[in-house]
């Protein structure tokens, strides 16, 4: 057995350490969770979504102790509070669609036969859940697993993982029936060795692209299903009729929210040139009103990185795009908590940017932007599409046709149209490229969590 350790990045403190699962534990978890959801499959689709329900009601109830927690873990400001409001449109959501996503599909009737399709659960499924909205993305998996019928085993992040034990206590309260639902702290290779194992039957993983990788290789030849979320560089196109004020504003929220971690945060926009001047001179101030410093302070807005080694990849970004002829508008001495060696990494904006640029085609996950200028529709759709990536891109106009011809062309999962980073739950996540496959929430949500099973019964002999 191992040791995973949670050091914040607000002040280097040690959060939690918590031995991995040993070879007998996990085993009594696997089939713990079998026999669990031999029955619960069995159980009313009523009593699934109310199961749900009391799950939610208790996680809400955590609220008020998780918020400083998340602070600590992975440094996101106590100001925003946590992230159970979006938690609870998901999980409502969900429950709402259950009825219709998990009815049986009945073919149009032919005399003396009863046909239908039956969605089955999957069986067990295994949930890697990220650290950078911890609750959020372990959500999106967990609750409409449990509500098709499935048994769960989540593995946290390392760095939120006290998170794995919220969800742990708010299952328990709500009285989910034994081994159901289990939080494991699992190392790499336990992980790897589950999958490779036939030990479960769906797993769920956000995160890298090679972490991805590293999913599918464990679980090669076991015919277990996979859906992934990895990378994402999502891209911005402020139009020349674009509501200015409401595109700038938005725009900056979306690039540096959660200190620009997360996975469908703007990375890069590119502006008409009509507006590109103004454009860059109010993201600018915008931009260097953020106040960078400990997230448990109620002042700041920007708190540190979840670890230095990712601010570092995007100062290396930074620096290598100033290197080749880019130009930063921010400058580093305005934020004081701002320090070379450490988490805290202040707001950047650059501009001279162009895709020979690290930074304007490699996921920088941090609050980096680069901006470009643009004189047209297609030269905007070409740059949007220059990406191994596809999760989201946003397009800021007046024109909702020409939205949707453009979204039509843009090779991503997601297309909005004046708004940014939301997810919203009666639409399909899912990535193209390098982001990823699979597809969560929606009733394709479901989908993925369940498999068809055709019944064919002739009436009349």
């Amino acid at each position: 057995m191992g040791e995973i350790v949670c050091i914040s990045p607000v002040d280097g403190r040690e959060v939690a350490r918590r031995k991995t699962a040993s070879a007998p534990e996990i085993d009594v978890a696997l089939k713990e969770a079998r026999a669990a959801q031999a029955a619960w499959r069995k159980t009313p689709l009523a009593e699934r979504k109310a199961l749900a329900l009391k799950f939610m009601d208790a996680l809400l109830s955590l609220n008020q102790e998780v918020v400083p927690e998340l602070a600590l873990q992975m440094g996101r400001p106590v100001r925003y509070g946590g992230e159970f409001r979006p938690v609870e449109e998901r999980v409502r959501t969900m429950i709402e669609l259950a009825d219709a996503s998990l009815a049986d599909i009945v073919p149009k009737p032919r005399d003396g036969f009863r046909r239908f399709v039956r969605r089955d659960p999957v069986g067990v499924v295994l949930v890697i859940a990220p650290w950078n909205y911890p609750f959020l993305t372990a959500v999106n998996t967990i609750v409409p697993a449990i509500i098709a019928g499935n048994a769960v085993i989540l593995k946290h992040a390392s760095q939120t993982i006290l998170v794995g034990e919220r969800f742990q206590q708010a299952m328990d309260k709500a009285g989910a029936p034994k081994g159901l639902f289990r939080n494991l702290v699992l190392s790499h290779d336990d992980t790897s060795k589950i999958l490779s194992s036939s030990g479960v039957d769906h797993v769920n993983f956000t995160g890298s692209v090679e972490g991805g990788r590293s999913i599918e290789r464990a679980a090669a030849g076991t015919f277990t299903t996979v859906g992934l979320e990895l990378g994402g560089k999502d891209p911005a196109y402020v139009r020349a009729d674009a509501n200015f004020d409401y595109a700038v504003e938005n725009l900056v929220d979306g690039a540096f929210y959660n200190s620009g971690q997360c996975c469908c945060g703007i990375e890069r926009i590119y502006v008409h040139e009509n507006l590109y001047g103004r454009f860059v001179e109010k993201y600018v101030d915008l931009t260097s009103r953020y106040v960078l410093g400990n997230p448990l302070d109620e002042a700041t807005t920007l708190g540190p990185m979840a670890h230095t080694r990712f601010a570092d990849l995007v100062r290396d970004q930074t620096a290598e795009a100033l290197a080749k002829g880019a130009k930063a508008h921010l400058d580093p001495n305005d934020f004081p908590a701002d320090k070379a060696g450490t988490p805290y990494l202040a707001p950047q904006v650059l501009t001279n940017v162009d895709h020979s640029m690290r930074v304007m085609v490699e996921e920088s996950f941090g609050p980096v932007v680069g901006i470009m200028k643009v004189k047209s529709d297609e030269e905007a759709l070409k740059l949007m599409n220059d990406s191994p990536y596809g999760l989201t891109a946003s397009i800021w106009t007046s024109d909702i046709d020409r939205a949707e011809e453009l979204g039509e062309q843009v090779e991503t999962g997601t297309v909005y149209m004046n708004r940014c980073d939301y997810l919203d739950p009666s639409l399909a996540w899912t990535g193209v490229k390098d982001t990823g496959r699979g597809a969560s929430l929606s009733e394709l949500g479901y989908a993925a969590l369940t498999r068809p099973k055709s019944f064919h019964l002739r009436e009349k002999i």
